[in-house]
């Protein structure tokens, strides 16, 4: 093909795809969608977008077709579509306030935690898309493909009629088309009980987990506060340190969202045999600082008080919406409010991941996903219905996993896997030892499974159960002499309702 027929086609591909962008509903802040979706899509209005096609990597104009705030994961995978697709090269631009490039953010309370002689992970390592199996996305990837990267400099304000977004250093960007893959950020403890003392940390990017891996090297006693992924995968790290551990949390049982009191009994009694101590049902009253000014100790609402010269404060995050409130916010689940195609009510904008409040259509509501997952799909969803005319609504089944205690010489390594929803009753297979399943069954049906320690080919199984949602024997599952045993009949179950 001739250079020239090359331009043509690209400013045809473009002008098509500046009718797509404009395509813009809104979801209502609402739980339920009320089977909602066609009349949305049937109501879907068009408005002009402008774009400039400019030679590769020619910015000198401020001018970006394409341009994703962000550099989470998201972001990472959305630039990988963008290239799929032969869009990035000279009109995609990515701006972030880190330093690095996209990475698989995972690692940085599980592999990047491990001790110094117990190989750790680093970057270049874990940039994205290694988490899927993918190419490594490198600096030098991005700038081999033509892609614009803006580091360290986030965005302070947008400007939605001028489609212009301000950086902290006052530069001015106009774009065609907006992803905000922003995220989240760390729920911090108030300065005064104590949440900025040093020595207290929160984790949520490199520089983050580089500070606590300086703590844990002077450390010898560590409180973590919180019960949840964060609290379980930093207190497993903190085993492989050899430090005095105790985890902290206000609920009865570790990460009461998912876990049974059962199955989190298992976890717990594990962490115990590794030396971890917790305090649940307990309150922060306030960090308190020692001489040196540094952390010294957690005072709790009874009264009482635990040493810590090292505090890892882990108690969820709140969707990093920054200067794009305007832009449309959800008001129940947080986040910004997008249709089943990422769009926000602003034409032309759009948000993916973390921060993004989307229709979960298997269970018919409105939700905010934070995981790893979601961050991918979303991103490479959103993209391919932007730059195609392709228009099927995100249809994710929800995925959550956690890696804990893989570093050498660990004793036992965890890894477990949970799809659909944690609703109904509940049926626990097995002795932890060595793994251990539950399945939730609402109304006879099979609406989630969590499996522990299971074989690649059990782990493939769980999607397909928690997405077709099979009538159960419950009975049946609960006489199950083993795990294998028990997902077998709930296989079954599946094969029998796909005959009908």
């Amino acid at each position: 093909m001739s250079p020239v027929r090359r331009s043509l086609m690209a400013a045809v591909s473009s002008s098509l795809v500046s009718l797509k962008h404009g395509l813009s509903h809104w979801c209502p802040h609402s739980s339920r969608l009320h089977n909602s979706t066609p009349a949305l899509l049937a109501s879907r209005t068009f408005h002009h977008r402008t774009f400039c096609i400019r030679a590769s990597s020619d910015f000198a104009n401020d001018n970006r077709e394409y341009v994703i705030v962000g550099g989470g994961n998201a972001a990472g995978y959305a630039a990988r579509t963008f290239v799929e697709h032969g869009l990035a090269d000279g009109k995609l631009c990515i701006v972030c306030k880190e330093p690095y490039a996209p990475y698989e953010r995972p690692a940085l309370t599980k592999g990047y935690l491990f001790p110094l002689d117990k190989k750790p992970a680093r970057l270049p390592g874990f940039h994205t898309c290694v988490g899927s199996g993918g190419e490594r996305q490198t600096p030098e990837w991005y700038k081999e493909k033509g892609i614009e990267m803006i580091y360290e400099d986030p965005v302070t304000d947008v400007n939605t009629e001028k489609q212009t977004l301000q950086t902290q250093s006052g530069k001015l960007l106009k774009y065609g088309s907006l992803i905000i893959a922003t995220g989240c950020t760390a729920s911090r403890f108030p300065e005064k009980i104590g949440g900025n003392l040093p020595g207290v940390h929160y984790i949520r990017d490199v520089a983050d987990a580089d500070s606590l891996i300086e703590s844990f090297k002077k450390a010898k006693k560590v409180v973590v506060v919180g019960g949840g992924y964060i609290g379980m995968e930093v207190a497993a790290a903190a085993v492989g340190w050899n430090l005095d551990t105790t985890v902290v949390f206000p609920e009865d049982h570790l990460l009461s969202r998912l876990f049974t009191p059962s199955l989190a009994q298992k976890y717990e009694e594990l962490y115990q045999q590794n030396g971890v101590k917790f305090m649940k049902g307990a309150k922060i009253k306030n960090l308190d600082a020692g001489g040196d000014g540094r952390v010294a100790a957690v005072k709790l609402e009874d009264g009482s008080t635990i040493d810590a010269d090292t505090v890892v404060i882990g108690i969820g995050a709140k969707p990093a919406v920054g200067p794009f409130e305007k832009v449309g916010l959800n008001t129940t689940v947080g986040g910004i409010q997008v249709d089943g195609l990422f769009r926000t009510k602003v034409p032309g904008i759009f948000a993916i991941g973390d921060v993004a409040a989307f229709p979960l259509k298997i269970y018919d509501r409105i939700t905010r996903v934070e995981h790893v997952d979601h961050a991918r799909k979303s991103a490479q969803h959103c993209v391919s219905a932007l730059v195609t005319a392709r228009t099927h609504i995100y249809d994710y089944l929800p995925y959550f996993y956690s890696r804990v205690f893989e570093y050498e010489g660990s004793q036992r390594k965890v890894w477990w896997q949970f799809f659909g929803d944690n609703v109904g009753e509940t049926v626990e297979i097995g002795n932890f030892d060595p793994k251990i399943a539950t399945f939730w069954i609402d109304s006879g049906r099979l609406k989630g499974v969590l499996v522990e320690s299971g074989t690649a080919e059990e782990f493939q199984l769980l999607p397909k159960l928690a997405r077709a949602q099979p009538l159960v024997d419950k009975a049946k599952l609960q006489s199950a002499s083993s795990v294998e045993a028990a997902l077998e009949i709930a296989h079954k179950s599946l094969q029998a309702e796909a005959k009908v």
